[in-house]
């Protein structure tokens, strides 16, 4: 049997993901960044009830560059899986699925996700 030096079709080397793809993928990891999100939630309210050296902790850690880089993160994430969301809602009642339209959906939802984000982040500070 003659075996062949050459990559299985598609090979990851030349694939490109389709944006769909990517966005997709996007958005079960924001759906597993609010889940995080939501138990440090839940901890630090628990702690400003019971335990407040950790409340002051906690208060501390985000207010250092690291904690105010993961809460933009967690604010992206929670503004993305909402956009995208209502981007769904569509696709449920049948609307949007033409290509053009699902790439041009795919930037508007990431688009609106961050001028979000920046408007929550500028509005807070």
């Amino acid at each position: 049997m003659k075996t062949s030096n050459r990559p299985l079709s598609p090979h990851i080397q030349v694939y490109k993901m389709p944006l769909s793809a990517k966005l997709s993928i996007l958005h079960r990891l924001t759906g597993l960044a609010l889940s995080a999100a939501a138990v440090v939630l839940v901890f630090w309210l628990f702690s400003l009830a019971y335990l407040s050296t950790f409340a002051i902790g906690i208060h501390l850690f985000f207010s250092s560059m690291i904690g105010k880089i993961i809460l933009i993160a967690w604010i992206f994430a929670f503004f993305y899986h909402f956009c995208n969301g209502i981007r769904h809602l569509f696709w449920d009642i049948g609307k949007g699925f033409e290509l053009s339209s699902v790439n041009k959906s795919g930037v508007m939802v990431v688009v609106m996700a961050v001028i979000l984000t920046a408007l929550v982040w500028i509005m807070g500070a």
